[in-house]
């Protein structure tokens, strides 16, 4: 009797979310082999990777499959699983499936929806320094220090190995690939210095590498002096939230200022330190911060909603502002919990129903309610005066519901405000009863790379 090749032994398996879609895969081929007929693979763009990288769709979800060696891909399971119970912006790892008798395993992680690759988000804007690309340098310095203060080495950090999502009116940086990511109780300088040298320098070569993608090859230096900027974005980001104050004891609107810049930029506070200074008559203030989600914790507190961060940030002044039209329409004061309630059922639902046809499935619809914040106050600054949300709403949705990367600018949209009636979506300020000029909305904090990208060993941890 003839007999075939010998099967493959079922793989060590470790899921996650173990369901029955996921436990039968054919865990015991290697990712090449899986069968295309039988299961729904999507074509989506990944960077330079060395290994073999497949998107499958199950349970309606979308999950990424990478094939690489065991020890490697039980290093980076480990490592992600570490970023996760630390609250950090990496991709979730779901499962691992290791074949010892080929030496490899295929690890599986959920892809992050709503995510954009750096070329995509970029392309969609001209060449050269603008406000998105100074975001997503933003986002890469904010993303290394989070990691830092986690003591965490990345080892790899590039363009390539991040995904970006919009968030609010800002880009959220998330780490996708942590092969070579160590971590630590805490980093040497020599180890923060030598991974920002990483960073700056794989930027670099990503923005230069887009720029002759797109033919700009005048653009070549600006890459190398925008790499360098993230360097800048790092270390005042690093500063602020490690900064030692000396103060006088009476001196309490030092310690307030200090918290409240803290919260501006996304960390709560977790403790203050008063302790006797260098100089007689002085205190030394320490400041320890907990993640970057002072305002996604906060507006789940109050709303149960789940959101990025900048998003949380946006929506909570939207919910103040309609509790205090509420208060000043209605002559009355508001509990915090009646506030939230009315705002998402008088606000935010409805206006969500109103964005979803035009955004469709494949967008984050509270994403696209914080572009139609931005239209408000795009439209309010061309009228020299407060158009209202149901203008922004109609301007929005007329336009083609745009987002940031697909659409540089709002489109002029002729708006018809019926001033007869005034519901909820078309509140005034509550300071009066004529429009008046929308607040700014807050700043922005300052904040494919080719296949020669930097690699390097950190040095060793301070003893």
């Amino acid at each position: 009797m003839i007999q075939g090749p010998p099967r493959e032994p079922f793989p060590h398996l470790r899921l996650r979310e173990p369901t029955p879609t996921l436990i039968g895969l054919p865990w015991e081929l290697p990712l090449e082999e899986w069968p295309g007929g039988r299961l729904t693979f999507r074509e989506l763009p990944v960077g330079p990777s060395r290994h073999l990288v497949r998107f499958l769709l199950a349970d309606g979800r979308t999950y990424a499959l990478k094939e690489e060696p065991l020890e490697i891909a039980r290093h980076e399971y480990e490592v992600l699983r570490g970023l996760e119970e630390q609250e950090l912006p990496a991709v979730v790892a779901v499962g691992i499936a290791e074949a010892p008798t080929r030496g490899s395993a295929v690890l599986v992680t959920e892809y992050l929806l709503h995510s954009l690759q750096y070329r995509r988000l970029l392309m969609r804007f001209p060449a050269g320094p603008n406000p998105q690309r100074d975001r997503l340098l933003d986002a890469m310095a904010t993303l290394l220090v989070d990691l830092h203060r986690a003591g965490v080495y990345w080892g790899d950090c590039s363009l390539a190995n991040t995904l970006f999502r919009r968030d609010g009116d800002r880009v959220q940086a998330f780490l996708v690939d942590a092969e070579t990511s160590e971590t630590h109780p805490a980093l040497s300088d020599g180890q923060r210095t030598y991974d920002l040298e990483v960073l700056v320098e794989n930027v670099g070569f990503g923005l230069a590498d887009l720029a002759a993608f797109q033919g700009r090859h005048d653009l070549m230096e600006d890459a190398v002096d925008a790499a360098e900027s993230v360097r800048t974005r790092y270390g005042l980001l690093w500063d602020e939230l490690h900064a030692t104050e000396e103060l006088r004891p009476d001196n309490r609107h030092a310690v307030a200022s200090r918290v409240r810049r803290l919260n501006e930029l996304g960390f709560a506070v977790d403790e203050i330190v008063l302790e006797p200074g260098a100089r007689p008559g002085r205190l030394r203030l320490r400041v320890a911060v907990t993640n970057r989600q002072f305002h996604a914790h906060e507006l789940q507190r109050r709303t149960g909603l789940a959101a990025l961060e900048g998003q949380a940030k946006l929506l909570l002044n939207d919910l103040r502002e309609y509790a205090a039209w509420l208060e000043w329409n209605e002559g009355g004061t508001l509990g915090e919990r009646e506030a939230a309630d009315r705002w998402i059922h008088e606000v935010l639902e409805p206006s969500l129903r109103a964005i979803t046809p035009a955004i469709g499935p494949a967008r984050d619809p509270l994403q696209a309610y914080c572009d139609v914040l931005e239209t408000k106050w795009l439209l309010s600054e061309a009228a020299g005066k407060d158009v209202g949300l149901a203008a922004a709403l109609h301007a929005y949705v007329a336009s083609g519901a745009p987002a940031p990367e697909d659409a540089p600018t709002i489109p002029n949209v002729d708006v018809s405000l019926d001033i007869d009636r005034q519901g909820p979506l078309d509140r005034p300020s509550p300071e009066q009863t004529e429009p008046q000029a929308a607040v700014e909305p807050p700043a922005t904090h300052p904040h494919t790379t080719p296949p020669t990208r930097r690699r390097r060993r950190p040095p060793e941890p301070a003893a």
